[in-house]
C-alpha cells in the first residue's frame, strides 16, 4: 500500500504541487468571490465575481490566520471583504471611517471628522459622493424603514465603520456595529467577470476586468 501511494505521488507530483501552490495563493495572496446581493450597487452588481487582494493589509501563513507581515493600512473609501462574526456571513462593504474618526449620518448626508460629503445627482437615484480624496457612486433608493441617520460616533481602535454604496438597502455597520479589522480578509480591487442572472446568466462583457473605485 505504501509503495503504491509513493508511486502515485511520484507520477503526479507536478499536479500536486500546482494544486498546493494554487490554493496557497488563494489563501494568502488573491482570490475571487461571487456577489449575491445588491448592497454595493451601483459599484458592484449582482452576479459580479470580484477579485480580492488578500495581501493588501496583511500577509498570512497559507491556510491559517497567522499574520506574517503587515503590508498596508485600511483607508477610507476602500472596498473590503469581511468574514463577519456578527452577521455570520461574508460581507462586501465600503470603509467609511477608520479608528479615531468621528462620524455621523443625517438623512443620508455623511460627515467624517467635521468634513461634509458633497453629493451630486447623476440620475434618478444615483449620486456621486465626494469625501476628501475619496469619490464614489452611491444609490439612494426610497426604501421604507431605511436607516438614513445615526448620531455622532467615534470609531474605536482596531475597528472600522463600513456601509454599502446602496445606502438605503444595505445591512452594514448601522446594524452590526463597528467591524474588527481582523475580520477583514482583503481589498476588492476589480470585477473579474460578471453574469447577468436576469438574462440567462450571459456574461456582461462591459464589466469584465472593471476596476472598482
Amino acid at each position: 500500500m505504501k509503495q503504491q501511494t509513493g508511486s502515485f505521488i511520484k507520477r503526479n507530483l507536478p499536479f500536486i504541487l500546482f494544486v498546493v501552490l494554487m490554493f496557497s495563493f488563494r489563501s494568502s495572496v488573491a482570490d475571487y468571490y461571487h456577489v449575491p446581493t445588491g448592497s454595493m450597487e451601483p459599484t458592484i452588481q449582482v452576479g459580479d465575481r470580484i477579485v480580492v487582494d488578500k495581501s493588501a493589509y496583511t500577509f498570512e501563513l497559507p491556510f491559517t490566520n497567522m499574520v506574517l507581515a503587515h503590508t498596508g493600512n485600511i483607508a477610507r473609501g476602500d472596498i473590503v471583504v469581511i468574514q463577519s462574526s456578527a452577521a455570520n456571513t461574508r460581507l462586501v462593504k465600503r470603509v467609511i471611517a477608520v479608528a479615531g474618526d468621528t462620524v455621523n449620518l443625517s438623512n443620508n448626508n455623511l460627515t467624517v471628522n467635521g468634513d461634509h460629503a458633497l453629493i451630486q445627482r447623476l440620475d434618478n437615484y444615483i449620486f456621486q459622493e465626494n469625501m476628501g480624496e475619496s469619490q464614489r457612486t452611491i444609490q439612494l433608493l426610497p426604501v421604507k424603514g431605511a436607516r438614513t441617520s445615526f448620531n455622532e460616533v467615534v470609531v474605536p481602535e482596531k475597528h472600522v465603520l463600513v456601509m454599502g454604496d446602496n445606502r438605503n438597502n444595505s445591512v452594514d455597520s448601522r446594524y452590526y456595529g463597528f467591524i474588527p479589522v481582523e475580520e477583514i480578509q482583503g481589498q476588492a480591487t476589480r470585477v473579474a467577470f460578471s453574469l447577468d442572472k436576469e438574462n440567462y446568466y450571459l456574461p456582461r462583457s462591459a464589466r469584465s476586468l472593471l476596476a472598482l473605485q
